[in-house]
């Protein structure tokens, strides 16, 4: 599916007015509770925002947690694990993290530059063959959207292969064999063009020079250093979650959402009634999205990963700086893309979007605010990313009524093929 592709959203305005301060609720809507006894000042408005916006798209459940040293630390479990039940949320569960892994897999990557292993300037060639344009596409220009690969997972026939087998076990050569098999859609380092294809080449690079699975690399590089105990990359075989878990939810197929994820008019007006339910895709085999999106991790540590991901603990200072200095915009704006890192306005950090899951984690370098955010829907109704339409709510909370929240890279114009598809990225 190409959820881990990108989509053609534009920016969108965020106001404080998006959401409803109403906190008078039906008895099908979600109830949040939050882990500290002191709640931070901000956590009334915060939880009617997100309550609003769960009513209005569908989204049956969400684990936001927000770290900040100037207004307080809080955790907040929204709605419910399975829909049409009493089965609330929790804070330690499970979500497949989508497109954050891409982050990992470059974080492997400036390592392995750091070691002397490798450059941000030698070709792909020199690792994988048979790459189209592989003696002059870059390692940065991969790890940067930059290739002009074209992304398997827009791949119509592959997409039907996802529905007909959800549980199938795919490999790296044969997803890299889908992408070769269709032309270029630019010279290398022209434009920005959000491809799985370049992720899952990168991972292959990792796996040659540490000689080791990515998984052990994983841990060995970044798991374990963090000490992220619930995060995990699992075998291309192992469609299991670790308990706890939600279940995960999507609308559509993969099929009826490689042009777009929005459900036809009427639908979505069903879908929000809840007379239109999504389909539960808890167990479908997320191995087609390989280095570019299997990760599984908790809210707790995706806020650790992440604030060292933007603030420093993975790399050496120079190499850091580096990866910083790489985010351009992407479609004007604040969106913006680098070496495996995006930008949300004033947050760095990434987002993952994969059936029945998505996942935003998010931090300012300049407050230390950071905001993640954990969903069991991979996309609202309307079409846009269930964490995406929730984080948008809550940034005018941090930054004012009248911020503008950037829209995310990845589904920036200029992010994706020419098509109009819109397709977010594991």
């Amino acid at each position: 599916m190409k959820i881990l592709a990108a989509s053609l959203l534009t920016v969108v305005l965020l106001t404080a007015s998006a959401c409803s301060s109403d906190t008078t609720e039906p008895e099908s809507t979600p109830s949040p509770t939050s882990s500290d006894q002191a709640r931070p000042e901000y956590v009334a408005e915060l939880e009617s925002t997100v309550e609003q916006l769960m009513r209005d798209n569908a989204i049956p459940g969400a684990v936001v947690q927000i770290s900040s040293p100037d207004r307080g630390d809080w955790t907040g479990t929204f709605g419910t694990s399975t829909i049409d039940a009493d089965d609330p949320i929790s804070a330690d569960d499970h979500f497949r993290i989508g497109s954050n892994t891409k982050t990992m897999t470059v974080t492997a990557v400036l390592q392995l530059v750091e070691e002397g292993r490798l450059s941000l300037d030698d070709p792909i060639s020199k690792y994988v063959e048979g790459v189209p344009n592989g003696d002059t596409i870059t390692i940065a220009q991969l790890a940067e959207m930059r290739s002009g690969l074209y992304s398997y997972s827009f791949d119509p026939e592959f997409n039907a292969t996802l529905d007909r087998e959800p549980e199938k076990a795919w490999t790296p050569e044969e997803l890299l064999a889908i992408a070769f098999s269709q032309p270029v859609n630019f010279p290398p380092g022209e434009q920005f063009e959000y491809s799985n294809t370049n992720t899952v080449l990168l991972g292959l690079v990792v796996e040659e020079l540490t000689g080791m699975p990515i998984a052990e690399a994983f841990d060995e590089r970044i798991f374990v250093p963090l000490g992220l105990a619930d995060t995990s990359f699992p075998a291309n075989d192992d469609s299991s979650i670790p308990d706890p878990h939600p279940q995960g939810y999507m609308f559509g197929t993969n099929v009826s959402t490689i042009d777009t994820f929005a459900l036809p008019e009427d639908e979505q007006a069903a879908a929000v009634a809840g007379t239109l339910k999504p389909n539960d895709v808890t167990d479908d085999n997320p191995s087609w999205t390989w280095t570019a999106g299997a990760a599984i991790s908790t809210v707790d540590d995706m806020t650790t990963y992440v604030k060292a991901l933007v603030g420093g603990g993975l790399l050496d200072e120079q190499m850091q700086q580096t990866r910083l200095d790489s985010v351009q915009s992407v479609g004007g704006g604040t969106a913006g893309y680098g070496l495996g890192m995006a930008q949300f306005g004033p947050l760095l950090g990434h987002d993952g979007q994969l059936p029945g899951f998505m996942t935003f984690m998010g931090h300012d370098p300049e407050t230390d605010l950071t905001i993640v955010i954990a969903t069991n829907l991979s996309t609202v109704p309307s079409g846009e990313g269930s964490a995406l339409t929730l984080v948008k709510g809550i940034l005018p909370i941090f930054y004012g009524s009248s911020y503008q929240a950037p829209g995310d890279p990845a589904r920036a114009p200029g992010a994706e093929e020419s098509t109009p598809a819109p397709t977010p990225g594991g």
